[in-house]
């Protein structure tokens, strides 16, 4: 019965997930004053900022469901709330970048445990019959936290520094710590098995690794020893994380998974998408800022029109892929995503939002909401029940693992431009990448087959990694490219004859 103790609950849980999706959003938009807080440090240095935060969150968003399957969802869920609240303390103390960065992989690794046990919390608040509800509560928060997260953090910046975008994040921590000890349920621990935590680690180092390979390469030399090294580390360690996945009970992801073609393919693409996604998100900030000049509130408010064309069209979507399968939604999308990006890339020193900026937010937005939820459903479409939530967090684990390349990418390409003259030739190679990304997800989704609809899902209760089935709409989402939730439960659709 959904009772006002379980909306307490729903209230904290979605909460709690609304701060980690906000630092996504909001420190892209406060980037541009952490660097004139750091003058002396490189574009590559700074960019760890925030690919510290995606790495973690890559590497520890499956181990953090069975972690909370353990340990049990209000234990790890306020261990990791009050890990994110603390860490945002000691990020907007921190007298150097280093620091920062430092503090930030501590925020990660708050926010890797917060999202899949707050909604984790919100399944086990509702009957199985009305979960689809719940999800779409949760789903809200992400989307709250997409529209609040670029003016909040530019009016944030105004009114202080970027410091204050970290600040923010207290009082409503500690608040939601106190509340959740004092009204959240505990729950019996349902599987008694750790999940791979080394591998976890492993992941988290490899991926830091093809990072600082990409990041560094221009100051380094492509083929410099400190390049190729850290090239080769990345891969020795991904490679470990691929054999401890093939023997370990519970692995960060399951190999037997890939056997079903949907699965490869909607990752595969997944990524790319995200790769494109990401590195225009912070581009977008970054051009506004220093060629037209806007300030840091100004650039928020300016990329308002694409997250609110994402929000309106995800719901449609996700019909219309019902209808048409998956592919007939994914590839116009990455298309229109990629004419959006053209109209971007035809901005030169003098602003024009309304005639240029305003239609290329648009369709970015519109590719967006086409695309980004749809890869995800697609991924996980030939998967059994018993499976899909594990599946829907290693997609969810695929888009972070793209927002790190995507950044990265971002970063490698645009440098640290001498004038006017040099930053709109990189501007013009960073979208670009995008445009390039986005198509060759769509070109891979080009081997989805049609779909049909099969029926409604229904999760299993208790499990702390089916709470990440959501999970693959966590921090995409807080970024605007949130999907319906609640169409998620009820629509699984497989692949037609």
């Amino acid at each position: 019965m959904y009772d006002r103790g379980h909306r307490a609950g729903v209230a904290i849980a979605c909460t709690g997930a609304f701060l980690a999706f906000l630092d996504t959003t909001i420190v892209n938009i406060a980037f541009p004053d952490i660097a004139a807080s750091f003058p002396q440090a490189s574009r590559g240095l700074l960019s760890w900022v925030l690919d510290g935060y995606f790495v973690v969150i890559a590497a520890l968003l499956v181990p953090a469901g069975g972690l909370a399957d353990r340990f049990g969802h209000k234990r790890v869920f306020l261990w990791g709330l009050g890990g994110f609240t603390l860490a945002s303390l000691l990020c907007a103390l921190a007298p150097s970048l280093e620091m920062l960065i430092a503090f930030r992989v501590l925020q990660g690794i708050g926010a890797a445990a917060i999202a899949p046990t707050s909604l984790a919390i919100v399944l086990d608040s509702f009957p199985s019959e009305k979960r689809a509800a719940g999800v779409g509560l949760w789903g809200a928060a992400a989307a709250a936290a997409a529209a609040v997260g670029p003016t909040l953090g530019g009016a944030l910046v105004e009114l202080s520094d970027w410091r204050l975008v970290f600040l923010v994040n207290l009082p409503l921590g500690l608040a939601v710590v106190l509340a959740g000890r004092r009204l959240l349920p505990e729950r019996p621990v349902s599987d008694s098995r750790l999940p791979d935590l080394p591998g976890a680690l492993l992941l988290a180092l490899g991926l830091a690794s093809l990072t600082l390979a990409i990041v560094e390469g221009n100051d380094w030399g492509w083929t410099s020893a400190g390049t190729l090294a850290a090239f080769v580390a990345a891969a020795l360690m991904l490679a470990a994380v691929v054999a401890r996945s093939l023997r370990h009970p519970r692995p960060i992801v399951d190999p037997d998974l890939f056997a079903h073609r949907s699965f490869a393919i909607g990752n595969l693409g997944t990524l790319l998408f995200a790769a494109a996604f990401f590195s225009l998100i912070l581009g977008n900030v970054l051009f506004l800022t220093s060629i037209w000049g806007y300030s840091v509130l100004h650039a928020g408010l300016a990329t308002l029109p694409g997250p609110a064309m994402t929000t309106v069209v995800s719901g449609p979507a996700g019909r219309l892929a019902d209808r048409f399968g998956h592919r007939a939604v994914i590839v116009p999308g990455t298309l229109v995503f990629a004419a959006g990006v053209m109209v971007l890339r035809s901005a030169g020193p003098e602003p024009d939002w309304l005639g240029l900026w305003l239609p290329g937010a648009v369709l970015t937005g519109i590719g967006i909401g086409l695309a980004f939820p749809t890869l995800g459903s697609a991924a996980v479409r030939e998967v059994g029940d018993d499976r899909f939530a594990t599946a829907s967090a290693v997609n969810a684990a695929f888009r972070q693992v793209g927002a790190v390349l995507g950044t990265a990418i971002l970063v490698a390409i645009v440098g640290d431009p001498a004038g006017l003259e040099e930053a709109l030739r990189v501007s013009d190679g960073a979208y670009l990448f995008a445009v390039f990304a986005s198509l060759a997800s769509g070109a891979v989704a080009l081997g989805l087959s049609r779909q049909r609809e099969p029926g409604a899902l229904g999760l299993a209760e208790g499990d702390g990694e089916a709470a990440v089935a959501g999970a693959d709409r966590d921090l995409g989402a807080a970024d605007g490219a949130d999907e319906d939730g609640a169409e998620l439960l009820q629509r699984r659709p497989v692949a037609a004859d």
